[in-house]
């Protein structure tokens, strides 16, 4: 490559850069016009979408998870389905099916493959684990491997393509939590929380009144992509890579683990927690028009990085420790490294 195609490249990138911060602006003011605070999970959501990941949304019934995934499928003017998983929903049902078709002209009957609902931009896997384990796997397959297979045929995904699922943290009976293998392949989990006095106000203002806000669209699947490979190429130092891989380190029993790691933690994060802090931080970088991540933008992204990667013992049970009250004594710990 030339050194005129190389400052081409170059100055491409910086448009781009800030194409990136111009976008997570637009995207925030109109997920706003429906949905009211909730600004970290926005933020995060915004960053899985630029790090090419999927979430794990975790919520109690009627905190509008399935109006914010929804809202900001049309804010990226995506095509968006939604599954409602079920005791009885079978993988077909997700994937798609081959039925029997007969060509009137010369009554020759052949297979066709009707394409599921996963064939799309953002699907919502609301409830994921209200279904066996044979169908949630029949998800992540697609989720991994962003393609079908059905009848010895592999049908690739459209891209952009990401899994936003939700899980109920209440009535757990009935249910089929997601084992840890599994909850690795989401790249974030987002804890979404009850609204402040004020926002629930605001809340029933909002949706009791005559008209509903329009959403327009701030981007294509086409520019999402764009950015999306942009991500990928914003540089990472060394010295912030090592940092990461540190921190994922540090969860894991062993001799690398941190003080609280060896207290609490029963089964630490693996390599794709490395992979998603560096990717995590590279987008957020991004989304505020910087050219390099930070070590605080790896801190940032981390509790959401490592929730759901955390398998925490029976003395943290007692002590009544949560798995995010162990991160943030985690990350506490790292500012004190070298």
């Amino acid at each position: 490559m030339s050194t005129t195609e190389q400052t081409a490249v170059i100055d491409r990138d910086v448009e781009l850069l800030e194409r990136v911060a111009e976008v997570s602006q637009l995207l925030r003011h109109e997920v706003a016009k429906r949905i009211v605070g909730q600004d970290d999970v926005i933020e995060e959501l915004i960053i899985s979408l630029l790090a090419n990941g999927h979430a794990l949304l975790v919520g109690v019934p009627g905190l509008a998870k399935t109006l914010l995934i929804r809202t900001l499928a049309e804010s990226l003017d995506l095509d968006f389905s939604r599954i409602q998983f079920t005791p009885d929903l079978m993988p077909t049902d997700i994937t798609g099916t081959e039925v029997i078709e007969e060509d009137r002209t010369t009554g020759r009957r052949v297979f066709r493959f009707v394409r599921g609902p996963i064939f799309a931009n953002i699907v919502l896997a609301d409830e994921i684990n209200r279904t066996p384990p044979k169908t949630q796997a029949a998800l992540l397959e697609a989720m991994e491997e962003r393609s079908v297979t059905a009848a010895g045929d592999t049908y690739p995904l459209e891209q952009p393509f990401f899994v936003l699922a939700t899980q109920n943290p209440i009535e757990q009976e009935g249910t089929y939590p997601l084992p840890e293998a599994q909850l690795d392949r989401f790249m974030l989990e987002l804890p979404i929380y009850y609204p402040s006095r004020e926002e629930e106000e605001e809340i029933a203002m909002r949706t009791t009144g005559e008209t509903q806000p329009d959403i327009h669209p701030v981007m294509s699947a086409a520019e999402l992509i764009e950015l999306q490979q942009l991500v990928r190429r914003v540089p990472a130092p060394p010295s912030l890579v090592s940092f990461a891989v540190r921190l994922a380190r540090s969860t894991r029993p062993g001799d690398e683990a941190s003080g609280v790691s060896r207290q609490y933690v029963a089964w630490g994060a693996g390599p794709r927690a490395s992979q998603f802090l560096v990717l995590g931080a590279k987008a957020r970088a991004a989304m505020r028009g910087a050219p390099i991540p930070s070590y605080d933008d790896v801190r940032a992204v981390a509790p959401a990085v490592l929730a759901h990667r955390l398998v925490l013992n029976f003395e943290a049970e007692a002590d009544g420790r949560k798995t995010r009250d162990v991160i943030s004594e985690l990350l506490e710990e790292s500012r004190g490294w070298s």
